[in-house]
């Protein structure tokens, strides 16, 4: 049975001028998950915060928002069984340092502050974080031609 949960994905701006949305996407595809919605984006600081308020009072806080902010963003609603589990494996440990070789982060992230992508860390927070950049409606019902050689 296929468990269709949904996560959020975003490709940050470093991500982004770096050239490695095609590399994001692929990975994700690859994977066996779909891409429900998508779209680029600058986030204003008000999204920003909205999006990092968990982090709101830390240390890393004001650099988060503004490196977030800097630039362009992909932003995406993935599903797939297993989705927010499976893309926070897909994109490796948040420090690249210690994030393994054939992750995103592994493969391209050199330092924590640059880790070229974001993944929701629970199916609650995905919903949340979707929320600020998709409305329902804008999420895509489909299934793709290859999923009977996917999932059981």
């Amino acid at each position: 049975m296929i468990i269709n949960e949904r996560t959020f994905v975003m490709v940050k701006p470093d991500g982004v001028k770096r050239r490695l949305i095609g590399e994001v996407i692929s990975r994700i595809e690859k994977a066996g998950l779909r891409i429900v919605a998508m779209k680029m984006l600058q986030l204003t600081r008000a999204m920003a915060e909205k999006h990092y308020a968990v982090h709101k009072g830390k240390p890393f806080y004001d650099g988060l928002i503004k490196f977030i902010s800097s630039g362009p963003v992909v932003a995406m609603v993935v599903e797939g069984e297993n989705a927010v589990k499976r893309m926070r494996k897909i994109a490796g440990a948040t420090n690249p340092m210690d994030a393994e070789v054939g992750t995103i982060r592994g493969d391209f992230g050199m330092v924590i502050g640059r880790n070229i992508v974001h993944a929701a860390d629970s199916p609650e927070n995905a919903k949340i974080e979707y929320s600020i950049y998709f409305k329902e409606t804008e999420l895509v019902k489909h299934k793709m031609i290859d999923e009977e050689w996917i999932y059981e």
